[in-house]
């Protein structure tokens, strides 16, 4: 370990395992207050932030931060910022995914209406920032400077897979593009926070970024293979919901092209598309064409390729804790083998 890790890390304790730090992260959570009036600008946030949740952003932020030393009880707060910010972009993507389900619970627009959706989350995005804001002064402007980058990058995402609902064709590499963006850089970002907070060099950063944005990509693949294939319980979200968006997703844009060699397949999958059915039916006629296809072991291929790719950077930083390593490939793979 180098000389600047040893000169400002705390007296040595054991790394915790993802278990332990979600649960100091919801300990940290119950105690954040958003505000009080009008009640209807806040308890939605309130609302959101308790239907649970992986919270792996913030996760990853004091996992990627105690391979290079002791994480502090001071860093949950700036890692609960990452969490604010996604939860944020949530509420306003179910207004315009018109969402009926978040986490198994009506969307907050559902819940109350698209006004009061759209004013809460403006306010949790100010109250990300202002977690973020408990960063130490040294650091705070690396912090900032590359929160908003991603925080427009997110943005960009989500332009971007609305612009291809419009679109006749879109490849597998321009959705693999847009989750980069959308889902990934997010990931990337929380585990570039915690090598910060951590004093890890600049290159060790940037690793740990990469790592984040390579098995966020992944993870997105295996969130779309669950809105296909998820149990309705375990998945909290509506299960067929992409089918019934038609939403361009890596399973959709592969089938749309093995089906260019199977007329009769073809034929199916396009009057899904275009005819007007009821939910159910379009989710079971799309979902056996995915089948006959092959579709599903297609992306779960793609999924594991980036998941391999990703943990494979790890071992490009020798001068860390194996311990804390291998309880961020743990958590990793956890979410990998997720069913929701």
């Amino acid at each position: 370990m180098s000389a600047q890790h040893l000169s400002t890390k705390s007296p040595k304790a054991a790394p915790l395992s993802a278990l332990q730090w979600l649960d100091k992260l919801e300990g940290t959570l119950s105690t954040i207050q958003y505000g009080e009036t009008p009640p209807e600008l806040y308890e939605p946030i309130s609302y959101l932030m308790g239907l649970g949740g992986k919270r792996l952003r913030p996760a990853l932020v004091l996992l990627s931060g105690q391979l290079f030393g002791h994480v502090q009880d001071e860093w949950l707060r700036p890692a609960l910022a990452v969490e604010v910010f996604h939860n944020f972009t949530l509420m306003h993507d179910d207004i315009m995914d018109k969402a009926p389900l978040r986490r198994g619970k009506p969307t907050v627009h559902h819940q109350w209406n698209d006004n009061v959706a759209i004013l809460s989350g403006d306010v949790m995005l100010v109250a990300a920032y202002n977690l973020l804001l408990t960063v130490p002064d040294t650091k705070l402007r690396p912090a900032l400077l590359g929160f908003n980058k991603v925080a427009s990058e997110v943005c960009e995402g989500q332009q971007w897979d609305m612009n291809f609902e419009q679109l006749t064709t879109v490849t597998d590499q321009q959705y693999l593009d847009m989750i980069k963006l959308k889902t990934a850089v997010l990931l990337g970002y929380s585990c570039r926070l915690g090598a910060l907070l951590a004093d890890a060099t600049a290159e060790e950063a940037d690793l740990l970024e990469e790592f984040g944005t390579t098995i966020g990509i992944g993870f997105q693949l295996m969130d779309d293979i669950l809105d296909v294939y998820g149990e309705q319980a375990a998945f909290g979200k509506q299960v067929g919901g992409d089918i019934v968006a038609n939403k361009k997703t890596y399973l959709l844009i592969k089938a749309l092209e093995l089906a260019e060699e199977q007329g009769g397949t073809k034929r199916a999958l396009n009057r899904a598309l275009t005819t007007d059915m009821p939910a159910a039916e379009k989710v079971a006629l799309v979902t056996s064409i995915y089948n006959e296809l092959g579709i599903k072991q297609l992306a779960e291929a793609k999924m594991r390729q980036y998941y391999d790719e990703g943990l494979a950077m790890l071992d490009q930083l020798p001068s860390i804790n194996q311990v804390a390593k291998d309880q961020l490939v743990d958590f990793a793979l956890s979410l990998m083998r997720r069913q929701r």
